[in-house]
């Protein structure tokens, strides 16, 4: 997920995550503290959540922060679900979990917005254009 900076002694000891604040802004995108039911102050607390597995609450929340992903392919792009997988999610109140990859793209997806602001960038016609290339590259798992 990212680079850790580590002291040049023997021990170790991890001295700074710099990809810590892209994972606290993923967090806070897909819900927080409240949806995930876990801190993540760190990319490694990133990787727990995402190997067990993000909530569905967690991404109904991401698609209410997001509304471009509740049309079109956006979201089966961006996460490989369809619409119709997440309006069963909403019908069952996002109380099931989904698959590791499916959290990865999630995750990977918030850390994008993140990073990016994409929600500024669709009020022009080229913002839009550079969002829907940053979702065709999360469909063929080109992230850089």
């Amino acid at each position: 997920m990212g680079a850790t900076a580590f002291q040049s002694d023997s021990s170790a000891i991890p001295l700074i995550d710099v990809d810590a604040e892209d994972a606290v802004r993923a967090f806070h995108l897909l819900g927080g503290r409240k949806v995930i039911n876990q801190t993540v102050r760190n990319s490694l607390d990133a990787h727990d959540v995402i190997v067990k597995g993000i909530s569905s609450k967690a991404l109904l929340h991401l698609v209410d922060t997001v509304s471009v992903l509740s049309s079109g392919d956006a979201l089966n792009k961006a996460i490989g679900m369809s619409l119709r997988t997440l309006q069963r999610k909403k019908a069952d109140k996002g109380k099931d979990r989904l698959s590791p990859e499916q959290s990865s793209r999630a995750w990977r997806f918030a850390e994008l917005l993140a990073q990016a602001t994409p929600i500024d960038l669709l009020s022009s016609a080229a913002g839009a254009e550079a969002v829907e290339n940053a979702l065709t590259r999360m469909e063929y798992g080109v992230y850089a």
